[in-house]
């Protein structure tokens, strides 16, 4: 028999930014592979910067091909901060994406995301916003997670977001402690759920963390670079949406901002149930 093959999908987080190894990142996917299987064949298409568009058309096809036992797929934060954000746009591809492998008999991996506004510590007119669209893609994710029997992992929430020692120094990915919990939680799912047979995952860091002036370094080189290619692409449309809230407050309105929101992700959830009736009848 062939070893277990695990695939991982998706952006910067699971490519493990925020997790040196060497010359490059390790992450809590390859963590997680070790505890899987004690023979597993771990391959990592992950690429930073990458959206559910990238992750349909570009990372499925290669890992189909590989045709492999398990596959992960965490995606949706860099949606989020593109002025084109679209999420009935985003339900169709996660829909198509978890669809193919689910058909190919691939058991499925899942998470939900903190929003990256709160962990950036943004005003709240800022915040909100992306807030209110992370909410949007986890509600989303949610809901496919469920159609697809999915294994997933509520990284949204709990005291795990507010433990500073768990984020690196741009605060938007996890540190090698962040990882390990990522991995450590995954791991007790798969496990529960009788597919990871492996060690347990280990918690505690194997490298020392990275000193202030370290993180400092960082994001005045590599970090400053990050957010200058974000905002040149989101912040004109962030700070009409950051007016927006200012406004729907002012007039004691905020609340239609959250139901017009909600109303977007039923109606992108509807059209993919729609969707499926022609192909079903």
């Amino acid at each position: 028999m062939r070893p277990l093959r695990f695939v991982a999908l998706g952006d910067s987080l699971t490519e493990g930014v925020g997790d040196p190894a060497g010359d490059g990142w390790r992450g809590w996917a390859a963590l997680l592979a070790d505890g899987l299987d004690p023979a597993v064949d771990f391959t990592n298409l992950a690429v930073s910067g990458a959206q559910t568009r990238d992750v349909l058309e570009r990372q499925t096809p290669a890992a189909l091909a590989l045709r492999p036992d398990v596959v992960s797929i965490v995606i949706g934060v860099n949606d989020t901060l593109r002025c084109t954000f679209d999420i009935h746009a985003v339900a169709a591809r996660l829909d198509r994406a978890y669809a193919a492998f689910r058909a190919q008999g691939t058991g499925l991996l899942t998470a939900c995301l903190p929003d990256p506004g709160s962990m950036l510590g943004l005003p709240g007119s800022l915040a909100r916003p992306l807030a209110r669209r992370q909410r949007a893609v986890n509600t989303v994710v949610h809901a496919l997670s469920e159609r697809y029997e999915a294994v997933h992992l509520h990284a949204s929430e709990g005291a795990w977001l507010m433990d500073r020692a768990m984020w690196s120094a741009d605060r938007l990915h996890p540190s090698e402690r962040g990882h390990r919990q990522l991995a450590v939680r995954f791991h007790a799912l798969l496990a529960e759920a009788g597919i990871a047979t492996g060690t347990e995952p280990s918690a505690e860091p194997e490298f020392p963390v990275p000193t202030r002036s370290a993180s400092l370094l960082w994001l005045a080189t590599k970090g400053t670079g990050w957010v200058a290619r974000r905002c040149t692409d989101l912040l004109p449309q962030l700070v009409a949406l950051a007016m927006a809230e200012i406004r729907h407050k002012a007039r004691g309105t905020s609340g239609r901002l959250d139901l017009s929101a909600s109303a977007a992700v039923a109606s992108a959830l509807a059209a993919l149930t729609v969707g499926e009736q022609p192909e079903a009848a």
